[in-house]
């Protein structure tokens, strides 16, 4: 069941992922500053926010950056079925 074929082997260049890892991280930032705005979180300049609201978006900014590079590294650089 799945990927079996020894002959079969993936090999993935540099560019594929460093592009997984760039578009994760611009999705993430994205989804992430929209959460924060959405839960009201932000303000208008940084030093405005106090020291929560600005752990609270670096927090959503990495970790939703985080799962957007691992959903796409999962699903571009899997290994193709056979």
């Amino acid at each position: 069941m799945g990927n079996v074929d020894e002959g079969h082997t993936m090999i993935t260049d540099m560019f594929a992922i460093l592009m997984v890892i760039s578009l994760g991280a611009m999705a993430g930032t994205a989804i992430g500053l929209f959460i924060g705005f959405a839960l009201r979180k932000q303000k208008q300049e940084w030093s405005a926010m106090t020291r929560s609201e600005k752990s609270i978006n670096i927090s959503l900014i990495v970790v939703c950056s985080a799962v957007c590079i691992a959903g796409l590294a999962w699903y571009s650089l899997q290994t193709p079925l056979v």
